[in-house]
């Protein structure tokens, strides 16, 4: 049965992620059957290439610093001080990390355009929007990646050096800060590598104006079919994902092991109440981020109303219909709601298919074997199993279409294409939500029931389901969350004729016709409205101590 269980999910990561990666990596390096390095030379040698790297990396450095010099002092208002609503900002600051990158895109749009509240800046569609669009993202990732860390550290050194004559400022400085430094560089190796792989925000907020390698990667497979390029730069972007993966794995390491010195039940210090002046400017500096960060989505909201100056429900009236496009035509093929019901069968298939996989490899990954050679292999498939969430979605749906076209998997015209992408995804964070449960589960309990002569089916039956339930709903929650808003690889994918809500979204924003921005961000509150529901919903079912994302 472990070995069926074992087998079952590396087949289907091979078919649908090592397979179309490695012909994305082979079309780099291969040409008419024969290996051949020019694409490299050529790609390169052209200027744009460069400028599309900087990009990337000013975008993803730039958004990276920002977000994580943030983040620490939220982090010690929001998980070391006590104050009446700290529960309900920490879970709005968490708010925008798993909102649809079209959603974001579209926010910013209506914060910064010319009659937005903030258009007097003149900042649409420049490098300072694009910027603030990614610490809006992943701001609240920081800030619980460091918050939870240093909740749980050993107050004693802290105490032994103000008993020493430190003060609060030399402790935090000496004592606080560098035990932090795991955690601070395990956030910003993740934030960079989700700056570095944006997609649907730099498409929205800059076009090809500020394209990254992720954008010109979608707009020389599009625009230009120019496969070949886009496989080159596809390879250039694993490089740099992989980079990024290395780092926050040794710095997640480091992290783990500073964690284990302490013992659980001291590791907890008590909240401490807002009253020193450091605290009152701290607590400033964060509620002003919380209130940037909350301004986007409230113009979002207040604009999906407003049309011609005057308030109206006309904008959401029009998601029945098909937009308006120059000449008189159609802007859409299909309605946006006929694209919302789209949406959500896909989102349940991909959840399924997640669940099916997810579930499975957690099991494994949760055995304890006795021999040294299992467990460096379940080591091995730990690390192998987190690899798509580091490859960007555009690369997966890439890889989907210049693989995928020929037997034994032609799935050219399939249906199941989208849900098996969105599943890719989805698998990753469905995992590290289960397998810390599975882990923490007493192998006694396990050992218990095998002597009462239990088989190891009704093992897991009995012992590992029943424990791991909540937390298969929170992994249901996210996987359905991220299904329902990716765009990455469902642009590749997506049928003209079944186009999901994020993909309407962004046609409807390219498409200079009368009212259909206005639809775009009617539709947009609508997506946003359901994700913020199964997350809230989802939300409720983790267990306690259990996660970092």
């Amino acid at each position: 049965m472990w070995t069926l269980a074992v087998v079952v999910p590396l087949v289907f990561l091979a078919a649908f992620f090592a397979y179309p990666v490695a012909a994305i990596v082979a079309r780099g390096f291969v040409a008419n059957g024969a290996l051949d390095l020019g694409g490299f030379a050529d790609v390169l040698g052209d200027p744009r290439t460069w400028r599309v790297v900087a990009h990337t990396l000013e975008q993803a450095v730039a958004g990276t610093v920002l977000a994580v010099v943030l983040a620490v002092p939220g982090a010690y208002v929001l998980y070391r001080c006590s104050w009446p609503g700290r529960g309900l900002v920490r879970g709005l600051v968490a708010v925008p990390f798993v909102l649809p990158s079209v959603v974001v895109g579209v926010a910013f749009r209506a914060l910064l355009a010319s009659h937005g509240p903030l258009g007097f800046l003149g900042l649409d569609r420049s490098f300072p929007a694009i910027v603030a669009a990614l610490v809006f993202f992943n701001y609240g990732l920081a800030v619980r990646l460091i918050g939870t860390v240093w909740e749980r550290l050993d107050p004693r050194t802290e105490q032994a050096a103000r008993t020493l004559g430190a003060s609060p400022a030399r402790a935090f400085l000496t004592v606080t800060l560098p035990a932090l430094g795991p955690a601070i560089a395990s956030a910003a190796s993740l934030v960079f590598l989700f700056c570095a792989t944006a997609f649907a925000v730099v498409l929205v907020l800059g076009g090809q104006r500020y394209a990254t390698v992720e954008v010109e990667i979608w707009l020389r497979t599009t625009q230009f079919l120019d496969l070949r390029t886009a496989s080159v730069l596809s390879v250039i972007q694993l490089v740099v994902v992989a980079v990024a993966l290395w780092v926050s794995a040794r710095a997640r390491s480091r992290g783990e092991r500073a964690l284990r010195l302490v013992e659980a039940g001291r590791a907890v210090r008590p909240l401490r109440p807002l009253r020193s002046p450091v605290d009152a400017a701290t607590a400033a500096l964060t509620a002003l981020v919380v209130a940037l960060v909350a301004l986007p989505l409230l113009t979002l909201v207040v604009r999906s109303f407003r049309r011609d100056g005057a308030w109206t429900l006309a904008n959401y009236a029009a998601l029945s219909g098909t937009g308006r496009a120059g000449g008189g035509g159609s802007a859409l093929t299909v309605s946006v709601w006929a694209a919302a019901q789209n949406s959500l069968r896909i989102a349940v298939d991909a959840t399924l298919l997640a669940l099916v996989v997810g579930i499975t490899l957690s099991l494994v990954l949760s055995r304890r074997p006795r021999r040294p050679f299992a467990r460096r292999a379940i080591g091995a498939l730990d690390s192998a199993v987190m690899l798509p969430l580091g490859v960007s979605a555009v690369t997966v749906g890439f890889g989907f279409l210049i693989a995928l076209d020929r037997p034994p998997l032609d799935l050219r015209s399939s249906l199941v294409l989208i849900p098996i992408a969105q599943a890719m995804v989805a698998i990753p964070l469905v995992v590290r939500t289960i397998l810390p449960v599975l882990r923490a589960i007493d192998p006694r309990l396990r050992q218990a029931a095998a002597v009462l002569g239990a088989a190891p089916g009704r093992v897991l039956a009995t012992v590992d389901l029943p424990l791991a339930l909540r937390s298969i709903g929170l992994a249901a929650g996210f996987a359905f969350a991220v299904s329902l808003g990716e765009f990455g690889a469902t642009s590749f994918l997506a049928r003209p004729d079944r186009p999901t809500l994020p993909v309407v979204i962004f046609r409807l924003l390219g498409r200079p016709g009368e009212g259909n921005y206005e639809m775009a961000v009617a539709a947009s509150v609508v997506l946003a409205v359901v994700v913020g529901v199964v997350m809230t919903t989802a939300e409720r079912l983790r267990p306690a101590g259990t996660g970092d994302l």
